[in-house]
């Protein structure tokens, strides 16, 4: 069984195509099926059904793509490492945010880190902060930016702790409040709410602020994506509570500032067991150090609160 051929079956299994897979794989097509058949007889089971219209795995495929992806993944780190043995960070390396990280640049680190590791291929995965310590977790993603509770602690991986930030109110530009300078929590709470889905950590940050001050209020639009949610919002179609570092990014709103404002946590994180090459380089052009969680010079992030998770 040979890497190459684990290699074409998980570019099938992604292109959904024998001809996309040999495109992607620089191969000819031929070859591919040629080393797919050849798999197939060495495991004695079928991995792909083909139709004039369709490819897809069969259940024996399907059990075999995870441990191709693992061996694959293991294959590159073991590459990676012998690179950075002689001075080279090379390797893939996957980001994780949340759409509101405003304590890093993201894009201008990873544009000062494509110039100085250009053999690095970079993949950036948006999400929320519960799924992406997840991810982190699992190996999926390298190094991920979250927005946490002040009280939350991500378990189960490193963390870095970047800066600390209040909410605001975002109202419409006609809204009766938008004339305010500042909004308490036992005002808001008559209005009608956009926010995250319930459960999410950025949901969280204001539902224990309301919590706390004993109210409750009627979150009638449930988003994801916080660009969404100022376009509601924007249409008059309710209040919500983001992050005042991240509003500037917004337009068609308002923002209000509230006087027992939700705080939250933005954090990076990486693994605990297994940090490649270029997660520690990555994290060394935010002046963090990956082996100690602590902060290294360089880039002034901000003084964080180095913390390894349970």
């Amino acid at each position: 069984m040979e890497l190459q051929q684990m290699r074409y079956v998980v570019a099938i299994a992604e292109t959904n195509s024998f001809t996309r897979a040999a495109e992607r794989c620089l191969v000819a097509q031929s070859a591919l099926s040629h080393q797919i058949a050849r798999l197939e007889r060495e495991l004695g089971a079928k991995l792909f059904e083909r139709t004039s219209r369709r490819v897809r795995l069969t259940p024996a495929g399907a059990a075999f793509l995870p441990a191709a992806r693992q061996c694959l993944d293991a294959a590159e780190r073991a590459a990676a490492g012998a690179a950075a043995a002689v001075g080279e960070v090379r390797g893939r390396l996957a980001v994780g945010l949340i759409p509101t990280v405003a304590a890093v640049d993201v894009p201008g680190a990873l544009r000062d880190f494509r110039q100085r590791y250009p053999h690095v291929r970079i993949g950036l995965c948006v999400g929320a902060s519960d799924d992406l310590v997840e991810q982190v977790r699992e190996g999926a993603l390298e190094v991920a930016f979250l927005g946490l509770p002040t009280t939350v602690i991500p378990r189960g991986v490193n963390t870095y702790e970047l800066a600390r930030d209040r909410h605001v109110a975002v109202v419409a530009p006609d809204h009766p409040l938008a004339e305010e300078s500042t909004v308490d929590l036992r005002r808001l709470s008559a209005e009608v709410f956009v926010d995250m889905p319930a459960g999410t950590a950025g949901r969280i940050q204001s539902d224990l602020a309301f919590s706390a001050a004993g109210l409750s209020r009627d979150v009638t639009f449930e988003v994801t994506s916080a660009d969404y949610m100022a376009r509601l919002v924007g249409e008059g179609l309710g209040v919500a509570l983001l992050p005042s570092t991240y509003v500037p990014h917004l337009t068609g709103v308002t923002t209000i500032e509230v006087i027992d404002a939700p705080s939250r946590a933005e954090h990076v994180i990486w693994s605990r067991t297994t940090c490649t090459p270029a997660a520690g380089a990555f994290l060394s052009i935010l002046g963090i150090s990956a082996s100690s969680g602590m902060p290294g010079g360089g880039s002034g992030v901000g003084a964080g609160v180095p913390v390894a998770a349970e």
